[in-house]
């Protein structure tokens, strides 16, 4: 076992060979930065990692590679995101952002000197929430932070955050898995068949957290084929049906119709994936092959990348809290007919 792989193999992470390499050098060379930012798509790791290399910092049983044991009450603690010494600051269950109050909290307890860890960790979760003034807060910290204090934020990437953000942290870009990797690694770990590592694999689209996600919670699989088999009926449905399914599954239901719209988004993926390339090789959802052939058949590359336009725009107006079922019957009204 090479030296990566062992050190991987301590910090538990699937993947993400290079970002484990250099947070394992920062700590070993004593060159650990103040503020990391973890940014990639939501399922790819960024908050696994994130605890692993705060574990890796202060566990009270790390080994001389840095290694974190993950059986002490640090690690453990840490692990549940609720040792005193790891501030989380993420949206709260009655809020869509984070807000400047929370940041003000969060500045409040860091100018406190660590109960028992080495460092005083805040976990920023899902930081491109934050609002313009939460951000502007936490630039003074950014700039003077505290001795024996490291934030680590979690964000879907640099470019939702203010550039001032940004560049006062180490930023790591996260990238996906390749799809076979991730397969091979379901199988050599997991009581699954080949089928079903192929199949989470791909429909994760190379997001281990998602799959493992998926693999989880049995409601969010059958969501996603809910959602599929609603747009395959909608290309077949006229103007008043499609008005009709908009008004009884997203009237006033944003994140439903989110979820839609991010499986629907997938699917004409991989119809332009299939029209642009014609072979299976990078498809997602590889349990709807003959959909995904039948909608091809009848659509362009053209009007599918203007199906793709379309959804990103309205999924970028509901994060904007436009009106819902306004969307959703502009989004539906929109879809082609299945000819």
């Amino acid at each position: 076992m090479d030296e990566v792989q062992e050190i991987k193999q301590g910090w538990q992470i699937v993947g993400h060979d290079w970002a484990v390499r250099m947070l394992h050098q920062h700590i070993q060379t004593g060159q650990v930065r103040h503020a990391y930012l973890f940014c990639g798509p939501e399922g790819i790791g960024r908050r696994t990692l994130a605890v692993r290399f705060a574990q890796a910092l202060n566990c009270q049983a790390v080994d001389q590679n840095q290694q974190p044991c993950g059986t002490c009450r640090i690690c453990t603690q840490m692990e549940r995101m609720q040792h005193p010494d790891m501030t989380v600051v993420q949206c709260l269950e009655d809020s869509q952002s984070i807000k400047v109050e929370q940041i003000r909290e969060l500045q409040r307890t860091l100018s406190l000197t660590p109960i028992e860890a080495p460092y005083r960790i805040a976990l920023l979760l899902n930081f491109h929430l934050a609002t313009h003034n939460a951000q502007n807060a936490l630039l003074k910290t950014l700039e003077e932070a505290p001795t024996r204090v490291i934030l680590l934020m979690t964000a879907d990437s640099v470019d939702s955050l203010l550039s001032t953000i940004a560049s006062r942290c180490e930023i790591l870009r996260l990238r996906t898995m390749e799809t076979d990797a991730l397969a091979v690694y379901f199988l050599d770990t997991l009581p699954v068949s080949e089928e079903e590592a192929q199949l989470f694999a791909s429909v994760s689209g190379g997001r281990v957290g998602f799959a493992l996600s998926l693999m989880g919670e049995p409601e969010r699989a059958q969501r996603r084929k809910k959602w599929l088999d609603d747009l395959l009926a909608l290309l077949a449905m006229d103007r008043v049906d499609r008005m009709q399914y908009a008004e009884k599954n997203f009237r006033y239901e944003r994140e439903l119709l989110i979820s839609a719209g991010q499986v629907w988004f997938t699917f004409w993926r991989d119809v332009l994936v299939r029209l642009i390339e014609g072979d299976d090789a990078r498809i997602i959802h590889v349990d709807y092959l003959p959909a995904i052939d039948e909608v091809a058949a009848w659509m362009d590359v053209q009007s599918t990348r203007e199906q793709l336009t379309g959804l990103q725009e309205h999924l970028a107006m509901l994060e904007a809290n436009v009106n819902t079922q306004l969307l959703a019957e502009i989004l539906l009204l929109g879809l082609p007919k299945a000819n």
